[in-house]
C-alpha cells in the first residue's frame, strides 16, 4: 500500500476542517474543525515519515500532539468562560473585543 491513500484521506480531512471553520458559527464546532485540520497534517507527517523511513516526522507529530492537548484544554476553558459570560457559543454574538 502506497502513500497516496493516506494523502487523500489527509486532504479530505483538511478540507472538512476548512469548511467547518468557514461555514460554522458555533465556537465548539470551529474548535473541533481546527483540531481536525491539525490531525490531518499529523497524518501527512506520519505518512511521509513512514515512506522515507525516518522517525523525525513521527517525533514531530508527538510534540504537535502534546501542544494540541494543551491548546485543547486552554481553548475549551476559554469557550466555557465565554459561555458563562455571554450565555452563547455563537461566534457572531460574542463581541467582547469591540468597543
Amino acid at each position: 500500500m502506497g502513500i497516496q491513500p493516506y494523502l487523500y484521506l489527509s486532504a479530505i480531512m483538511f478540507m472538512i476542517g476548512v469548511v467547518g471553520v468557514i461555514a460554522r458559527r458555533n465556537a465548539i464546532i470551529v474548535f473541533m474543525s481546527i483540531e481536525l485540520m491539525l490531525n490531518s497534517v499529523n497524518l501527512t507527517l506520519i505518512a511521509f515519515s513512514a515512506q522515507l523511513g525516518n522517525v523525525t516526522g513521527q517525533l514531530l507529530v508527538f510534540f504537535v500532539m502534546t501542544v494540541a492537548a494543551a491548546e485543547a484544554a486552554v481553548g475549551l476553558a476559554i469557550i466555557i468562560s465565554l459561555f458563562r459570560n455571554k450565555q452563547t457559543v455563537n461566534l457572531d454574538e460574542i463581541n467582547i473585543l469591540k468597543w
